[in-house]
């Protein structure tokens, strides 16, 4: 879908195709001086260059990035796969728990540290608004501040304890580091900024599609006061969550396999996604274009097959990372058509096997033909767009607030009623309501999210980590869980670059 993107990011002017060991300095644009006076197109333009970094899921600073396998590789639903242990070492480290201050997925801080950059720059720019409407100013400040907690969110989940700046930073363009505490009090101050006076629109018109809303804002508040663990805030979230469902903004779809597909892309359960075109992306230009490499990274090397689950023939072949786990179609129900959505399953001989193989394969963002036309470099370049919050979230985090937690309904909204929703999409004709149990919303989170990035996020704020130490020799998987692997080590470039008052600490651990 050419949305959002195509007609406002590209009026970005700074900053889209090069970024270095300075990302910590937010640029101004040609039509706004660090400090001046900003119109309404120079404020536009900073927005949108802050938007641009949620094109670089997959493919940015030379590096494989996607959010969505960078979360899951820790978790107990896929292995890493590829070639073989050494392709892509630093993925195999992380998905073993080993990873470690040298080998790692540093793509991430990169990427993220120039959004918040970005975010800040655009901030910067509503503070110093020219001759622009109020409401127009509300708005682009609110998206600049949700962006800016989206993305320091991510840093703050990996990393913990990490430099943060709202300012532009002047050479040696070093900045305090913050603990995770500290960093989380940061986001909710954002969040509540983006939520609050209703700056943000519920939901917005198709010519909008791809924009921050007050909805997205609110869920993103309720992954981060979740994982925090912070119940002193548990009853906001249930609020906001309640808000969303009474909005009658979002709804479930009746075919959950039909969010996935092209068609499927901004739907009627679509909170907030990335929309990627098919175009822009080269292994040489690696802050630049729309496209993602996600699809190709995770789908069966030479494919030639048809998906033995939901029969679909339309799948091509890539580069077989991510294989999914051997018991996994075994956590769902007889009937329930998320199975076949999220996995695919090809004969053996149609695809070449690779390492750590199961034989399945994650299927929301698989590659499919016709998705792709790009003159060049057609892996980096796929359009499926990324689902970052879907309604059913909304409904599941609602039902674990009031059963698993204890706050206390608001509006009529039940836990059972929450659960019952989700499954009922689910198992369409087999649908039997179950009790909105603690074990049982978890295993349904776990269903109706695979591949999205959650599953190890989750296991980590329930305190569920036992399932992540292993011995699996048949798949090259041995790995031992510590608390502190919550966070990962900090990248040894950063702290050799750093001195003095601003000399970054090691995470405990490493």
């Amino acid at each position: 879908m050419i949305k959002y993107f195509k007609i406002f990011a590209l009026t970005a002017l700074v900053g889209l195709s090069s970024c270095g060991e300075d990302f910590l300095t937010a640029y101004p644009t040609a039509s706004q001086e660090a400090g001046g006076d900003a119109t309404l197109g120079a404020i536009e333009a900073n927005v949108a260059s802050a938007y641009q970094i949620l094109l670089f899921d997959s493919y940015a600073d030379y590096q494989y990035n996607s959010i969505v396998l960078m979360s899951d590789l820790r978790s107990d639903d896929i292995f890493k796969g590829g070639g073989d242990a050494g392709d892509q070492a630093q993925l195999y480290r992380l998905s073993q728990l080993d990873a470690t201050p040298l080998e790692l997925p540093e793509g991430l801080w990169n990427i993220y540290y120039s959004g918040l950059s970005r975010a800040n720059n655009a901030i910067i720019a509503c503070l110093n608004a020219v001759d622009v409407s109020q409401d127009d100013l509300n708005r682009l400040s609110a998206e600049a501040h949700f962006l800016r907690a989206y993305y320091v969110h991510w840093l703050w989940k990996f990393w913990g304890n990490i430099p943060y700046f709202e300012e532009d930073l002047d050479a040696p363009f070093m900045a305090p580091q913050y603990t995770a505490d500290q960093i989380y009090e940061e986001l909710i101050e954002d969040l509540d900024y983006a939520i609050e006076g209703d700056k943000l629109p519920m939901s917005v018109d198709d010519a909008d599609d791809g924009r921050v809303t007050k909805a997205a804002a609110m869920m993103l508040k309720a992954r981060v006061v979740m994982y925090q663990q912070d119940e002193s805030r548990y009853g906001e979230v249930l609020a906001d969550m309640v808000e969303i469902i009474n909005s009658g903004a979002y709804k479930l779809v009746d075919n959950y396999a039909s969010i996935w597909v092209r068609e499927g892309e901004f739907c009627d359960e679509s909170i907030f996604e990335v929309n990627h075109l098919p175009e822009g992306k080269d292994w040489g230009a690696a802050w630049q274009g729309y496209g993602t490499n996600l699809p190709a990274f995770i789908s069966p090397n030479e494919l030639n097959g048809v998906d033995l689950l939901s029969g679909e023939s339309d799948f091509v072949g890539g580069w077989g990372f991510g294989p999914v786990r051997p018991e996994i179609p075994s956590i769902f129900e007889d009937g329930d058509e998320r199975l076949a959505a999220s996995v695919n399953q090809f004969e053996d001989g149609t695809y070449t096997e690779r390492f750590q193989n199961t034989g399945l394969f994650l299927a929301k963002y698989a590659a499919r033909e016709g998705y792709n036309d790009a003159p060049y470099t057609v892996d980096l370049n796929y359009e499926n767009n990324l689902r970052i919050f879907r309604y059913a979230e909304t409904l599941l985090n609602a039902a674990e607030l009031i059963a698993m937690h204890g706050v206390a309904p608001v509006g009529g909204i039940t836990a059972q009623w929450c659960l019952d929703e989700v499954r009922k999409r689910a198992l369409n004709n087999n649908f039997v309501s179950i009790p909105a149990t603690e074990e049982n919303i978890k295993l349904e989170r776990r269903r109706e999210f695979l591949g999205e990035g959650m599953r190890f996020w989750d296991l980590v704020r329930w305190g569920d980590t036992d399932v992540l130490t292993e011995n699996i020799p048949e798949y090259s998987s041995v790995r031992t869980w510590e608390p502190y692997k919550k966070y990962l080590p900090i990248p040894q470039s950063e702290i050799d670059r750093t001195e003095g008052e601003f000399k970054l600490n090691q995470n405990p651990g490493y």
